[in-house]
């Protein structure tokens, strides 16, 4: 069976986008979408997208991590899809859809996506780091070596570890470079490896970052391997609202497998 599909990026974080409108994708075979996801025999992506219907919003998202595995909420993945509703005409320059995670406002404008991510009430602070949920597990904690240093290696450690492993963890390290902007890389749970960019995890970042005093702005930059992305919210008794996670989403290219 031909199965097309759509290539996005989003700050190199790469998805494979499937429209399931007519549920015609079979989302229990794990080993398939794990081959699909497969940068040698496959199409190769960091996660696989479906957008489908629903009754009540624009649409549905269902994201699966590398490993074929459902998971829990993708910002760079989220914002991709949004880019891809647009492109197929579903929506506009707006919209609102369901994750897995719950309800997401969206706009896109030049390519730009800003997608409202979920507030975040409780943060967890340590000697060494700072743990929060965007949408997703996350793990921050300060490097110094942030460009040489074996991510893969020390992140696995982190994400199978105590007291993750039981269900693991993203994990993110962090340099400051000012008053409003950072340096983020990412060990992501699912891909099992470091990607160029995490949406969820840059979310993470800049809300740590301003909970712990890093930052006591509002808009933070985020600077990853594979490009920028900026994070915005306004606070209110320690609980993070308003939540906006913004940056391009690119479309590669289209094909049938």
């Amino acid at each position: 069976m031909q199965q097309t599909f759509y290539k996005y990026q989003g700050t190199g974080n790469d998805f494979i986008m499937i429209d399931n409108r007519q549920q015609t994708f079979n989302k229990n075979n794990t080993k398939y979408i794990k081959s699909l996801c497969d940068r040698r025999f496959g199409i190769g992506g960091d996660g696989l997208i479906l957008l489908e219907n629903n009754d009540s919003l624009d649409f549905r998202m269902v994201y699966y991590n590398a490993d074929g595995n459902e998971s829990t909420m993708c910002g760079n993945g989220g914002r991709c899809l949004v880019a891809f509703a647009n492109q197929l005409g579903i929506i506009k320059n707006e919209c609102t859809f369901n994750a897995i995670d719950g309800l997401h406002h969206a706009s896109i404008n030049n390519g730009i996506v800003r997608l409202q991510m979920q507030d975040v009430d409780a943060i967890e602070k340590y000697e060494n780091h700072v743990f929060l949920n965007t949408g997703s597990p996350h793990h921050v904690q300060f490097e110094k070596d942030i460009q040489d240093f074996d991510i893969k290696t020390l992140g696995a450690k982190i994400r199978y570890g105590q007291p993750y492993n039981q269900i693991g963890t993203n994990v993110n390290f962090v340099k400051k470079i000012s008053d409003d902007s950072f340096r983020v890389r990412t060990y992501e749970r699912g891909v099992e490896d470091e990607t160029l960019s995490c949406g969820t995890g840059v979310t993470a970042v800049a809300i740590a970052m301003n909970y712990i005093g890093e930052t006591e702005k509002n808009l933070i930059s985020l600077k990853v391997e594979g490009g920028d992305l900026k994070v915005s919210f306004d606070v209110e008794n320690d609980s993070y609202k308003n939540v906006w996670l913004i940056g391009p989403a690119t479309f590669v290219f289209k094909g049938t497998i």
